[in-house]
């Protein structure tokens, strides 16, 4: 049941991808993999900018016109700060450091790639994430993680922020 779930806010994700029209639902992907022979896990956030925005400028105060020529550094370090307060892994119970590698705009969506780095072993993995869920009640965030390959895919949302997966 829970995979159909998953499968069908999937397929509603990229169909809105491909529309120009503003979205009506609230919705985020991340993509994480572990790359075992680099000891790394490696993290894609696709997130709508104009949603980012939004939480941003509300939580902060400022506008900050991410994927634009407006973008400023300081605009880079919130978006940090942001995530990482909202976004978070705990490997074998402890809180592991993510290292904001890069960002990129993929039509109205922005991408953001981190990894997590001296993962050697994995017995479980915590993920916590609420980013966006503080402004748009609605929010879901979709995270499908490969590892050992095998994938499991989660739903959180304003109920459900936390997921423990264990290997």
């Amino acid at each position: 049941m829970k995979k159909r779930v998953v499968s069908v806010l999937l397929l509603v994700f990229i169909v809105s991808m491909s529309s120009f029209a503003m979205h009506k639902f609230y919705m985020a992907i991340y993509q994480i993999n572990y790359a075992p022979e680099k000891k790394m896990l490696q993290i894609t956030a696709r997130i709508f900018v104009d949603d980012i925005d939004k939480a941003l400028e509300k939580k902060y105060g400022k506008k900050l016109f991410l994927g634009t020529n407006k973008e400023t550094p300081e605009s880079i370090e919130l978006l940090k700060k942001y995530l990482a307060e909202n976004f978070s892994l705990k490997v074998n119970g402890q809180s592991k450091t993510m290292n904001f590698l890069s960002k990129e705009m993929d039509g109205d969506v922005l991408v953001c790639y981190i990894s997590i780095k001296d993962i050697s072993k994995i017995n479980t993995i915590e993920i916590y994430n609420s980013v966006l869920i503080d402004c748009f009640a609605v929010q879901q965030n979709i995270v499908n993680v490969t590892a050992f390959n095998i994938k499991k895919s989660f739903l959180f949302s304003e109920t459900s922020t936390k997921q423990v997966l264990k290997y």
